[in-house]
């Protein structure tokens, strides 16, 4: 009976430790696209057949991560190598926090390992890059506050029949914050020329907000380095000896077999860690 207690309390121990551990990790995604969903891409490196299978080798361990996170995931673009492997691959990965938890993935993974495709069966070193991008919601519904903006009215000048000239139809609207003009005066009704300035104007607020987003992803996107040695962000050593290591916080493990089975907790919680600190 004790032995039976003794075996509940350990599971229950490591459940609830394993509850804290999460709770804690939550608490680092705090950035501003976090929450978003991810496009995801692997880019194999120089090194032709052996890089085009290490990319494949990533791709399937990220997808036994996503699995694991239960995230869903989807195939956007897939360029297969010319005898294995692929050369990219680009996913769309949705689920709660998919971008933080993601996103210190982004660089360079090095693999080193004796090689299946040398004869010789001599040691080689490969490279694929691993980009990570929040996903940004295209349907997003364009507030307008109304002290935002100015609605002039006037007669109109255009064409659009008789009597288009006898009232103020028709409309200019200003948007204060941008300095946006739009105008219409193609209805007789003002109403109508109203409504179909205030659609214009939205139109261009809505591209401008585009404009915004892609800046801030190229602001994302600016410092992804060359698929090269010295800028891995992460190694991968399956020979002489076994060893993973991430190069910008010291974690390590010699599971290699589990970490390429989608076991990246330990990486992602130390970076996400070691990011807070900075």
């Amino acid at each position: 009976m004790d032995n039976d207690i003794k075996k509940e309390f350990e599971i229950l121990y490591e459940e609830t430790t394993k509850l804290l551990q999460n709770q804690e990790t939550l608490t680092y995604l705090s950035g501003k696209f976090d929450n978003n969903d991810v496009i995801f891409e692997i880019h194999a490196g120089a090194g032709g057949t052996e890089s085009c299978d290490w990319a494949m080798m990533l791709s399937r361990m990220y997808t036994k991560y996503f699995n694991k996170k239960n995230y869903t995931y989807e195939v956007i673009d897939e360029q297969p190598g010319e005898e294995t492997g692929i050369k990219s691959i680009v996913y769309i990965v949705k689920g709660t926090f998919a971008y933080g938890y993601l996103k210190n993935e982004k660089g360079v993974h090095r693999l080193v390992r004796l090689s299946p495709f040398d004869s010789n069966n001599r040691r080689h070193t490969s490279f694929a890059a691993v980009d990570v991008t929040p996903e940004f919601d295209n349907n997003v519904d364009v507030k307008i506050d109304e002290k935002d903006i100015r609605i002039d009215v006037y007669r109109s000048s255009g064409a659009g029949g008789q009597g288009v000239n006898t009232t103020d139809s028709a409309v200019r609207i200003t948007h204060i914050p941008t300095g946006i003009v739009v105008t219409c005066q193609n209805e007789r009704s003002q109403i109508k020329n109203k409504d179909i300035a205030l659609k214009v104007l939205k139109s261009k607020l809505y591209q401008m907000k585009l404009k915004e987003q892609q800046e801030m992803v190229n602001q994302i996107k600016k410092d992804h380095n060359e698929i090269e040695f010295g800028s891995q962000i992460r190694s991968y050593v399956l020979h002489p000896y076994s060893l993973i290591k991430d190069h910008r916080t010291g974690y390590s493990t010699a599971n290699v077999n589990k970490v390429l089975d989608g076991d990246l907790d330990g990486f992602i919680e130390s970076n996400l860690k070691g990011e807070k600190i900075k």
